[in-house]
């Protein structure tokens, strides 16, 4: 089907069986490799990072030529991810948008309430229409060689967040809580359509439904929901305000996987696994947090809720994850440790005992 993963039916069962927390023969395992005698890929010089990140013409091109010097090994895939940045729909929106090297972010554009009507979704926009040649450009030159998926929306929640800024937005949880009520059921109207859009385009272009998150992919409908600033308000802020937004988003997929991003969201995990349509969870324990051993029973909690999950752990953390975890659900999503072929094929062959 692609021919950067000529075994992708295989691993398609893979994943297939991830999203119903059952196996075929192993846990999908997401490892890519430097392939052998690979040239270099084209580099080009900025004047600054603004240049750089809006020349998606070579960009796209640049990441094509990345695709064919990588060995997409085990369950890996050639997904292309065409990325803007993390609050690109805010700037869909009217937002000012910033570049750095490696990020972008967006400026506050609602000082009071009543100025809301300034923040509509705008697809004449010059950053809509840089996505779409971008995600067309990506599906051209992977027609029939890798996957082209969706851009990072970051919607509900976080988009609010970035239109008044998070610090303003955790006060009008308590003086605006209407108003807030009312966008966020605006919005989401407003983000499935825009998801129709792309997800109809990328079903043309001959790919399927995935984005940044790795490999992961789905069938149908696939994104995921997230609600990074929901670090800053209560459980109970979070199941009257939010939740019902990320249920809704969970019923409207037809597979999703949750990012639940810092220790400061973890509160609102039992809220998030009673949603019966989701089926994963991705943990992010954030920069200094690291070590599978140290949310061991948070992993627990996810499959005792009968839920999937993304894994990124050290090769000596395997057998931990063995005696702790039941293969059924799991994907991983990294092995750090692995950097060649012999090292894979002996961690693969030893998944595939893990019962």
């Amino acid at each position: 089907m692609y021919e950067l993963k000529p075994d992708f039916e295989r691993t398609r069962a893979r994943y297939d069986a991830f999203w119903h927390c059952a196996i075929v023969d192993r846990p999908p395992v997401d490892i890519r490799l430097p392939k052998a005698g690979a040239g270099p890929i084209p580099q080009k010089q900025y004047a600054n990072w603004d240049e750089k990140w809006m020349d998606v013409d070579f960009r796209a091109e640049q990441m094509a030529a990345q695709f064919e010097a990588t060995d997409f090994v085990a369950d890996s895939l050639p997904i292309a991810f065409p990325n803007l940045g993390p609050e690109i729909y805010s700037a869909w929106c009217g937002c000012e948008y910033h570049f750095t090297e490696t990020t972008a972010w967006s400026s506050p554009l609602i000082r009071s309430w009543a100025e809301i009507d300034r923040a509509r979704l705008n697809r004449q926009s010059e950053w809509f229409r840089l996505c779409d040649r971008f995600t067309k450009n990506l599906l051209e030159l992977g027609r029939g060689k890798f996957i082209t998926g969706f851009t990072d929306f970051h919607q509900g929640g976080d988009h609010l967040a970035a239109l008044r800024d998070p610090q303003t937005l955790a006060i009008d949880m308590i003086e605006h809580p209407d108003e807030i009520k009312a966008e966020l059921a605006r919005t989401q109207k407003e983000y499935l359509a825009v998801y129709d859009y792309y997800y109809d385009m990328l079903r043309q272009g001959g790919s399927l439904a995935c984005s940044w998150m790795g490999s992961l992919f789905g069938e149908g409908k696939f994104y995921i929901p997230s609600n990074d600033f929901s670090c800053m308000v209560s459980t109970k802020m979070f199941e009257e305000f939010f939740l019902p937004g990320i249920a809704e988003e969970c019923r409207f997929l037809d597979q999703s996987i949750y990012h639940l991003d810092g220790p400061n969201a973890l509160r609102h995990l039992d809220s998030i696994l009673a949603i019966p349509e989701l089926n994963a969870i991705q943990w992010v324990c954030g920069a200094g947090n690291e070590g599978f051993a140290r949310w061991a029973d948070v992993y627990r909690r996810i499959q005792r809720a009968g839920k999937g999950m993304s894994l990124e752990v050290r090769l000596d953390e395997l057998p931990l994850v063995f005696e702790t975890l039941r293969p059924e659900g799991v994907w991983f999503m990294n092995i750090a440790g692995i950097a060649d072929r012999d090292t894979l094929d002996a961690v693969l062959k030893r998944i595939e005992r893990w019962k």
